[in-house]
């Protein structure tokens, strides 16, 4: 049974319908990238899944539990986090106050603020500055580190790179790799294919609201994404592919 499981979702804003019967699991341990271009639906379809933006249509099941319906909170309770694009932090709060806000979604685990600061070590000489202090990358890590401190079973990271310098990419990246490498399931919405193609074991390419490319790493080229990206069809998939 597959951790997520996502069943011909229809997101709409208004009269604009941003996802379009898109269908997909994610497993226990599996790191997802999904890519496009903007406006394709990749942040409607996790806000969806976080419970931030309600379907039209469709399905969203999680440990082999329909939580379609189900509100953020208790999504959050359940172990779905997102790091919205943006990161939205509190800028007027510390690091450490950010991260503690987190507990509220009331789940035990091994994540807490010594846990963060061991994997995101940047962030342990600025733990009492102001988030609105930071730079981009101190605040994705903080952003990151609230996530975890819900103790999720999954994670979802929007928009990863988005704004960041090359060197704050790589520093978030080691980080993300380390949760990788522990078995954390991780669903990462990212501009930048050739991170996406790096980090994931499956990539989902998504064109106006809709699959038209999934595969697992190894098995697609960064061609095959590329075509699918600009809706020109190739080897590994179409507009077909999720209709």
């Amino acid at each position: 049974m597959s951790l997520l499981e996502i069943d011909r979702l229809d997101v709409r804003h208004g009269l604009l319908q941003a996802v379009r019967g898109v269908s997909f699991n994610v497993e226990k341990g599996e790191t997802l990238a999904i890519v496009g271009a903007n406006g394709a639906g990749k942040t409607t379809l996790l806000r969806a899944i976080a419970g931030a933006h309600e379907p039209a249509g469709g399905t969203i099941s999680f440990g082999g539990r329909e939580i379609t319906g189900v509100p953020a909170h208790r999504r959050a309770a359940l172990g779905v986090a997102l790091v919205p694009e943006g990161r939205r932090l509190f800028a007027q709060m510390s690091v450490e106050e950010n991260l503690i806000l987190a507990r509220a979604a009331g789940r035990s685990g091994a994540w807490d603020i010594d846990a963060v600061m061991a994997a995101f070590p940047n962030l342990q000489a600025r733990r009492k500055a102001k988030a609105g202090s930071l730079s981009g990358g101190e605040q994705q890590a903080t952003a990151i580190g609230r996530a975890l401190m819900t103790n999720p079973e999954i994670l979802m990271l929007d928009e990863v790179s988005l704004g960041l310098s090359p060197l704050a990419v790589d520093r978030v990246y080691a980080s993300l790799q380390t949760l990788m490498s522990s078995g954390a399931t991780i669903v990462l919405v990212e501009q930048d294919l050739r991170r996406a193609m790096k980090a994931a074991d499956r990539i989902i390419c998504m064109l106006e609201g809709r699959i038209v490319l999934e595969a697992k790493r190894g098995e697609v080229s960064r061609d095959d994404i590329t075509a699918a990206y600009f809706g020109i069809r190739g080897r590994h998939g179409s507009a077909e592919a999720n209709p």
